[in-house]
């Protein structure tokens, strides 16, 4: 016979309440008690059955992560971590990919998109603040970057400014000056973007540089041609930069294709630095040196934010504002050069 939730309970010493909590991934369990509980549950063998326990408090299993592009490395090694996290919570993960359309965006946070969900994750590029706090949605809502919906929902995020004053800095401190930027995106209300000229030109300022326009390098998109155009515009003009700041680092591996086809040595002549810690970086040449968010902590913290408010509708928690950990990532593409 089948063990039951109170078999667990009895035999890891907690409440039955506690067992369906550890399940479900809801409410706040203590780590020893998860794991007396989770002990059990393998010991006893015991398997929810998944189906019935959402049919009977009307949910569907069915968790929506709308991001911008699926063909985007950094996206795409996102929505594998939020996928994984949410296999361990026995729910399925159904992805939409909008392009940056504000409409396609609008539909998903409306929910006149046709998806039946229990939650959705969205990361937002074309709706601004005041359009985010106006969504009709009645299901949870996490939102993932930099858009401040004004306490609509929870929002996971790096802190984009901070980020990028300590990638300009490392430049910087290896005593480069004319530094550029590729990555602004002045024609899209991209707040990601904005953040990171804001840090680049913090760091600029912090070592007595000012700024200089003629060294960013507005994008239209943030793909490798997109780098690759920026980095050929820059040696073009005559405004040779000792190092470039990419905001991607897909742009930054365009940069880098650019310097190599133009006989540009890097690091020597040239320093690169990237952002997002994509796993293609590693394997550039030479390997990009690159700002890694910690992209597992943001699908667990996303999906820990949903279950929450799934489990718990009638919280009097505010929406939480969630600043995820990242760390700099010195590789062969910003080496110092005796």
């Amino acid at each position: 016979m089948s063990s039951r939730l109170k078999d667990v309970a009895a035999l890891a010493g907690v409440s039955t309440r506690t067992v369906s909590n550890v399940v479900s991934g809801s409410g706040s369990v203590a780590e020893e008690t998860r794991a007396r509980v989770q002990a059990a549950l393998d010991e006893l063998g015991y398997r929810p059955n998944v189906a019935a326990r959402n049919l009977r408090a009307g949910r569907t299993g069915l968790i929506g992560l709308a991001i911008p592009e699926l063909y985007s490395p950094y996206f795409g090694e996102l929505a594998s971590q939020i996928v994984h996290a949410a296999q361990e919570r026995s729910w399925t993960v159904v992805i939409d990919q909008t392009f940056g359309d504000p409409d396609a965006e609008r539909r998903l946070l409306d929910g006149t998109g046709g998806r039946l969900v229990d939650g959705l994750i969205i990361s937002p590029w074309a709706l601004g603040p005041e359009e985010l706090t106006n969504t009709s949605r009645d299901v949870p809502v996490v939102l993932l970057g930099e858009r401040q919906p004004h306490g609509l929902a929870d929002r996971v995020a790096v802190d984009n400014v901070l980020a990028a004053e300590e990638a300009t800095s490392h430049l910087l401190a290896s005593g480069r000056r004319r530094i550029a930027a590729i990555g602004p995106q002045p024609h899209l209300r991209n707040e990601t973007a904005r953040q990171r000229l804001e840090g680049y030109r913090n760091a600029l300022r912090g070592a007595g540089l000012q700024p200089d326009r003629a060294l960013e390098q507005a994008v239209t998109t943030l793909h490798r041609k997109d780098g690759a155009q920026a980095m050929t515009a820059l040696l073009d003009a005559g405004t040779r930069p000792d190092a470039v700041f990419a905001f991607t680092d897909e742009l930054a591996l365009g940069a880098l294709h650019v310097a190599h086809q133009r006989g540009v040595s890097v690091p020597r002549e040239l320093a690169v630095v990237g952002f997002d810690g994509i796993e293609d970086g590693q394997y550039a040449n030479p390997p990009l040196t690159t700002v890694v968010p910690d992209k597992r902590q943001i699908a667990e913290r996303a999906l820990q934010c949903l279950a929450d408010r799934i489990y718990s509708p009638a919280s009097a928690v505010p929406p939480l504002d969630i600043v995820i950990p990242h760390h700099l990532e010195v590789r062969g593409s910003s080496a110092q050069v005796d």
